[in-house]
This record gives C-alpha cells, structure tokens and sequence, in this order.
C-alpha cells in the first residue's frame, strides 16, 4: 500500500506542476502577442482564461488532495459533512 500511496503522490505533485504552468504559459503567450502589437482582444481573453485556469486548477488540486489523504487513510478527508458553507456556495 505504501507503494501505492508514493505513485499517488508523485502524480499529485506532477499535476500540481502542470496546473500551475498552465496559466502562466498562457500569460507568456499573451505577453508575446500583445508585444508584437497584435490582436488585443486575443490578449484579454488569454489573460482571463489563465486567472480561470489558475482559479479552476486550485479547485480541481483541492479535490485532488483530499481524495490523496483519502487514500492514505485519513478519516478526516472522508466526512460526510456538507462543507460547501466554507466556499460560500
């Protein structure tokens, strides 16, 4: 089990990674465009689609590390309480 719990690990780290380069790359992209003085509104939308990526990214790592401390049997992780009020959802 301990083997299982290192993979699910390396990978969380792998997509934490990933998640977090993804909005940067595109702000870079939009740097890029916006310095060749090209196309402003593609700018705009890059750069809001990486504030969402960035926002939507920090949910999906949330879940993601839950679901790891799942896994490596931590109880607290798996209540069945409803936690939305903590989101003010």
């Amino acid at each position: 089990m301990a083997s299982e719990d290192n993979v699910i690990n390396e990978l969380l780290r792998e997509i934490s990674g990933l998640i977090n380069e993804y909005p940067k790359a595109l702000e870079r992209r939009a740097s890029v465009i916006q310095a060749g003085g090209k196309d402003p509104e593609l700018v705009e939308k890059l750069v809001k689609a990486a504030d969402t990526m960035r926002d939507s990214g920090n949910l999906y790592l949330t879940w993601a590390q839950h679901y790891a401390a799942m896994a490596e049997g931590n109880l607290d992780a798996s209540s069945d309480e409803d936690e939305t009020e903590d989101f003010g959802v």
